[in-house]
């Protein structure tokens, strides 16, 4: 194993780089001492921590030895979480061992048909188990990506995955007690509406006449962004919910948004746990959260309760609860139930909550609720011989008037403005501009108890 220090794009970072061409890249006493050391180097001077992961478990003839250097390796990337970023690359195949302190780094690079992890190789679930399985059907990057949700970049070759690694780095800070860099955007004078782009005046006609119509939420995205550039994480896992790094401003920032285009932007339990882990990340590093919400609700079936829906989607509510950093939300379309909550709602600690004409904010959509608090009106009218259809859609459209909009929400506080969908960027720009001395205080606590 390589271990070092040295800078990208000028910033200092400590790495280590496994040599699987010694002893297969299985870790022993020295290899282990090697990796400790650096990890505690990058601790103790605030450095991002990136390891170049390619090795296959435990030295054997060594021991227990091995065993312990696991542990201290694994406990040094805990003491790490939350103060200096950890990246892991797998290069090759990493097995046993190796795969977990990948697991508890805050971001894993894989290489599409080069890398694999796995506890336990095809040839030991053969024996076991009986199934036949391929290293790459096991632990290959599309594995991790679409199914485990382990991974968050797949890189098409070596020089693919280092080049990723460097766009992350220009998103986050050395180290949790400073700020993410910045780069100098000039400040726009006068009002926002003197500083409309093209791109801006696009999002006016973005979102379709009916509401049960998809479209794509990374046209919002990027038209908000600085020069239309996304850092997508994950971009393979639960594509219902869209995650990733941008700028405002010059400003880092990390995105949440619905995916209208995946189950009508459904949460489901993939979706909220992708979500919950990468607000925590931006919670970690002083990143700030911009919300984009297009929500009908969490996706029903017995597969999802049967699962944890309940459990494992109160992440996502716990995450974004304790979270400290400035954030902000834009409801963009529908944002009903307990899903409201969850997205970033004013109730939950959102700082700046902004909505789209556009917006629906309800308990649930007028279709629905119809059908529950006027039951009785349109079984009578059946009864009387009314036309019932032409009943249900009145009731809903003053459902919809009444209830639904988003003026009522910001008559009563939930919502702080209801603007034009083409002053949504400079909106958030002049949010993030208010919040940046922002000072928050959580209870005295030792740790919270998120619902894992």
């Amino acid at each position: 194993v390589i271990t070092g220090y040295g800078t990208i794009d000028g910033r200092d970072v400590c790495i280590f780089s496994q040599d699987a061409t010694v002893f297969g890249g299985s870790l022993g006493e020295v290899y282990g001492e090697k990796i400790v050391k650096v990890q505690e180097l990058a601790i103790k001077t605030g450095r991002p921590l990136i390891g170049i992961n390619d090795g296959a478990g435990a030295r054997i003839q060594e021991g227990v030895v091995s065993l312990g250097l696991y542990s201290k390796i694994f406990r040094n990337n805990i003491l790490a979480s939350g103060v200096i970023p950890q990246i892991s690359l797998i290069m090759g195949a990493a097995a046993g061992g190796h795969v977990y302190s990948p697991a508890l780094t805050d971001f894993v690079v894989m290489v599409d048909q080069t890398s694999q992890m796995f506890i336990t190789g095809p040839d030991v679930i053969k024996t076991v188990t009986g199934e036949d399985v391929t290293m790459e059907e096991l632990g290959g990057a599309h594995t991790h990506m679409a199914k485990s949700g382990t991974l968050h970049y797949v890189a098409s070759g070596e020089q693919d995955a280092f080049d990723w690694v460097r766009d992350l780095l220009s998103y986050l800070p050395p180290n949790n007690a400073t700020d993410a860099p910045r780069y100098a955007e000039p400040i726009p004078e006068g009002a926002i509406e003197d500083n409309l782009t093209e791109e801006d005046l696009e999002l006016d006609t973005l979102i379709p006449d009916s509401a049960n119509q998809p479209y794509d939420m990374h046209e919002v995205i990027t038209r908000i962004l600085d020069d239309d550039e996304f850092l997508e994480i994950q971009n393979g896992y639960a594509t219902n919910i869209v995650v990733g790094f941008g700028r405002i401003e010059g400003r880092p920032v990390g995105i949440v948004a619905n995916q209208p285009t995946q189950f009508a932007g459904c949460l489901d339990i993939n979706a909220s746990e992708k979500a919950a882990r990468f607000v925590r990340t931006c919670d970690c590093f002083n990143i700030p959260i911009i919300m984009l919400v297009d929500v009908p609700g969490f996706l029903p079936g017995t597969g999802q309760e049967y699962n944890g829906i309940i459990r494992r989607g109160a992440k996502l509510l716990f995450a974004y609860g304790e979270a400290t950093v400035p954030k902000i939300t834009v409801i963009t379309r529908k944002a009903y139930g307990g899903a409201y909550c969850v997205m970033g709602s004013k109730d939950m600690g959102c700082d700046v909550n902004i909505a789209w004409p556009t917006a629906q904010i309800a308990v649930m959509g007028a279709s629905g609720a119809v059908g529950f608090v006027y039951r009785k009106q349109l079984a009578e009218a059946a009864k009387e011989g009314k036309d019932v259809d032409v009943l249900r859609l009145e009731l809903q459209q003053e459902y919809e008037d009444t209830l639904v909009n988003p003026y009522v929400a910001a008559e009563r506080g939930y919502v702080d403005a209801v603007i034009p969908p083409s002053h949504t960027r400079g909106y958030i720009g002049t949010a993030l501009r208010l919040l940046e001395r922002k000072i928050a205080h959580l209870p005295p606590k030792k740790h919270g108890n998120i619902p894992l």
